[in-house]
């Protein structure tokens, strides 16, 4: 009884398929390996190095050119899981039991696809590029956040750029695990998640009539994904395209890496700690100082 609520819950169902999708067979992308394909056309080998040994930001790479690699990327996706629901749309009405779930795979392995991609043009640190990590929460956490902001969500948007803001001023290279599993950001993501659940049920229903009738089923279902896949890729890579961490002239100017791990956003400050010492900067930029650690 207990697990067959935990089915019903918008929230769980969502969290369960993005895990399950994430494990699928060429649905993580190698952080190294992209971004030197990407950046080919377009940067020096030195400038790449940087790029992947810190991030594109701090290798100072312009941001038109980033949009211009992140346009490639996602013409080269959408375009691919269009012809895929199409091809998935062409058996009919009996075998709807099948391609539904198939196509919804297919359809949200994509996201995650490009959701990586731009967040490592962007500046983002490595989320997924190993077969054998697994999905931890803070991940889970902010890939939730990700395919918020492609479904239009303004919470999402206001999560992505906390998260954003809190990496930037620490010139940290992982993820504020804390800030998105037990932080200000984590009801977000539990809000978030339960609202990406209630339409991923839409969404499904709507491919199950577009699929009805064959060969008309598999051109309206590969439109209707091309037609919705492609504006939420754009609309992902506006927002991150415009954080304070995708800033070439912000990060190149920081020559520091702090490995500590960001905490929180408290009063006004970035709390972060860093060697067992609690560390403050104002979220404005101006330095908060040390503080000796509170006692357990």
């Amino acid at each position: 009884m207990a697990k067959s609520r935990a089915s019903e819950n918008p929230e769980s169902r969502f969290s369960a398929v993005l895990a399950s999708v994430a494990n699928l067979p060429g649905v993580r992308i190698d952080r190294e390996a992209y971004l030197r394909s990407a950046l080919a056309r377009y940067c020096s080998e030195d400038e790449i190095r940087r790029a992947i040994e810190d991030s594109p930001a701090a290798a100072g790479i312009p941001l038109d050119v980033l949009d211009k690699a992140a346009d490639a990327s996602i013409t080269y996706e959408t375009s691919k899981a269009g012809a895929l629901s199409a091809a998935a749309g062409m058996p009919g009405i009996f075998a709807l039991p099948v391609t539904v779930p198939t196509d919804m795979a297919q359809y949200m392995s994509h996201m995650l696809r490009i959701a990586q991609k731009l967040a490592y043009l962007y500046s983002w640190p490595d989320l997924l590029s190993t077969d054998t990590d697994d999905l931890d929460d803070a991940t889970k956490g902010v890939l939730t956040l990700f395919v918020g902001v492609m479904f239009g969500t303004q919470s999402a948007n206001s999560a992505v750029g906390q998260v954003s803001n809190m990496m930037a001023k620490q010139v940290a290279k992982k993820l504020p695990q804390k800030a998105l599993t037990q932080g200000v950001v984590y009801p977000i993501v539990k809000k978030v998640a339960a609202y990406l659940g209630v339409e991923m049920t839409k969404q499904t229903f709507a491919k199950t009539v577009s699929k009805a009738i064959p060969v008309v089923g598999a051109v309206v279902s590969g439109g209707l994904t091309l037609a919705t896949s492609r504006p939420m890729a754009k609309r992902l890579k506006k927002h991150l395209s415009g954080l304070e961490l995708a800033n070439p002239a912000r990060r190149a100017a920081d020559g520091n890496v702090v490995d500590g791990e960001v905490v929180d956003v408290v009063d006004g400050e970035v709390v972060d700690v860093v060697d067992g010492e609690v560390v403050g900067e104002d979220v404005h930029g101006s330095a908060a100082g040390r503080a000796e650690p509170s006692p357990a």
